[in-house]
C-alpha cells in the first residue's frame, strides 16, 4: 500500500478521538518544554557561573611562581613572583591577550569595634582593565587609586554586615611574609555589588603597592591575570609562556572543582531527561493500545481485504510519529517562548542559595536561563525515537491480529 495513503488513514484514525489525540500532544508538547527549560537553567548556571569566576577572580590565565599553591596563599618570597613587569610585557606581544596585571593575594580579617569577618585581601593594580567589573558594579563611593595609601574598596554586602558606610574606619590585620601579624588603619573609599553574593562578602581590594608594603613582600606577587580576546584562544597564550619555568593556569584549571562538580550533576539531570521522556513514551502507548483495541473489527476487516501486517505495524508508528511531530512543534514553540523570557527577567533564587555553592561557584543570586539549540535538537529528535520505539509494541500487536479472531473479538 502506498505510503500516502497510510498517511491517510492514520491522520482519520487521530481525528476519532480528539480528545485523547489533543491530551497526548500536550503531554509531549509539555514534557518537551520542561526539558527545554530545565536543560536552559543549568546552561546558565554553568556560563554564568564560570564567566563571573573569570571575570572577578581566576581570569582566563595565570602565570604564578612554580612553588605557589593558592590553597595557602603564601606570602613566602620564594613562593612569589618578583617584578611581573617582564611578563606583563611579553603578554603585551601577544594578540590574543587583551589585559594582564599582577595581584597580590592576602588573608585578612577586617575588624570594627563590634565585629569582624576572615576575608581576602587583593592587591590589585587600579587602572588595569581587567578590574572594569568592580568598577562597573561600584554602588557607593568611589574607585581606589595607584597612590591611595589607606583607602579600600569592600563589598556592599560586607559593609551591610559590619555596619559600614563610606568613609568609615576600620581595622585590617594581615599576617606578613616573616609570620608576624601586622594592623593598619583604613578608610571605606567605596562599595561594589557583583551580585555574587561569596565575591561582595569576602574581597577587599586596595592598591597594589600598599598591599607589599603591608605584607612585607617587596615588589614580589602572587600571580599576573591574564584576559583574553577569546577564550578559545587559551592553548596558544599557554604555548608562549611554556618555557618560562612557571605554573601557567588556565581558567579550565583555576575552576577544575566547578567544572568537575557540574559534570558529576550532569548524571542526574540526563537521569530527570530520560525520567520525563520514559513518561511521555508511556502516554504515547497507552493511546495507541486503545486505539487498537477499539478499532480491532476495523483492522480485521482490513487484514480480510488484503492490507499486510507490516501496512498495519506502517500505519500504527505513522500515528506515533504524527503525535509526536505535533507535540515536538507545539513544545518547541513552548519552550522557547519561555527559555526567551527567562533568559531575560531569570529566576531570583535570593542570596542565601547562590552562597550556599561556597567560594569555588560564582552563582548570581538571579539565574538565567541560556539558549543551547543544539540541546533542544538532541531532545527533540530523542523524544521523537522515544515515542516511536514506545509505539513498537502496539504496532506490533495489531500487525499479528488474525482476520477472524479480530472479527469474533469485536
Amino acid at each position: 500500500m502506498p505510503l500516502h495513503k497510510l498517511w491517510v488513514l492514520a491522520f482519520r484514525d487521530l481525528g476519532r478521538n480528539r480528545r485523547r489525540t489533543l491530551l497526548t500532544m500536550t503531554a509531549v508538547a509539555l514534557g518537551l518544554a520542561l526539558l527545554m527549560v530545565m536543560n536552559s537553567f543549568i546552561a546558565g548556571i554553568m556560563e554564568d557561573s564560570l564567566q563571573n569566576s573569570i571575570k572577578l577572580r581566576t581570569g582566563h590565565l595565570q602565570l604564578r611562581a612554580p612553588s605557589y599553591s593558592e590553597d595557602e596563599r603564601s606570602l613566602q618570597w620564594g613562593d612569589l613572583l618578583l617584578d611581573p613587569e617582564n611578563l606583563i610585557a611579553q603578554a603585551a606581544t601577544l594578540d590574543e591577550v587583551k589585559a594582564a596585571t599582577p595581584v597580590l593575594w592576602a588573608n585578612g580579617i577586617l575588624a570594627t569595634v563590634n565585629e569582624s569577618a576572615g576575608l581576602q585581601v587583593y592587591g590589585i593594580d587600579p587602572d588595569s582593565p581587567v578590574y572594569d567589573p568592580i568598577r562597573t558594579a561600584l554602588v557607593n563611593g568611589s574607585f581606589i587609586t595607584p597612590d591611595d595609601r589607606s583607602g579600600i574598596l569592600i563589598g556592599e554586602r560586607l559593609a551591610t554586615m559590619l555596619g559600614l558606610q563610606v568613609g568609615s574606619k576600620v581595622s585590617l590585620t594581615i599576617v606578613d611574609s616573616e609570620g608576624q601579624a601586622d594592623e593598619a588603619i583604613f578608610s571605606i573609599v567605596g562599595m561594589f555589588a557583583t551580585g555574587i553574593p561569596t565575591y561582595d562578602e569576602s574581597a577587599v581590594l586596595m592598591p597594589l603597592t600598599k598591599a607589599q608594603g603591608l605584607t612585607n613582600t617587596n615588589r614580589r606577587v602572587s600571580a599576573v591575570v591574564l584576559l583574553l580576546n577569546d577564550q578559545q584562544a587559551t592553548s596558544e597564550v599557554v604555548a608562549a609562556f611554556r618555557s618560562s619555568g612557571l605554573q601557567v593556569l588556565t581558567w579550565q584549571d583555576l575552576n577544575q572543582f566547578f567544572i568537575q562538580t557540574m559534570q558529576t550533576g550532569m548524571a542526574f539531570y540526563v537521569l530527570l531527561d530520560i525520567i520525563v521522556m520514559l513518561i511521555v513514551a508511556v502516554i504515547i502507548a497507552n493511546t495507541l493500545l486503545m486505539s487498537v483495541f477499539e478499532r480491532i473489527r476495523e483492522m480485521g476487516i482490513l487484514s480480510a481485504l488484503g492490507m499486510k501486517g507490516r501496512h498495519l505495524m506502517q500505519m500504527m508508528l505513522l500515528e506515533a510519529a504524527s503525535l509526536s511531530l505535533a507535540g515536538i512543534a507545539i513544545g518547541l514553540g513552548l519552550g522557547l517562548a519561555a527559555v526567551a523570557y527567562l533568559a531575560t527577567a531569570g529566576i531570583d533564587f535570593g542570596s542565601s542559595v547562590a552562597s550556599s555553592g561556597g567560594d569555588a561557584i560564582a552563582l548570581g543570586s538571579t539565574i538565567y536561563a541560556r539558549f543551547v539549540p543544539d540541546v533542544y535538537v538532541g531532545l527533540s529528535l530523542a523524544t521523537l525515537l522515544i515515542t516511536l520505539v514506545a509505539a513498537l509494541y502496539p504496532a506490533w500487536y495489531a500487525a499479528r491480529l488474525e482476520p477472524v479472531a479480530a472479527l469474533r473479538e469485536a
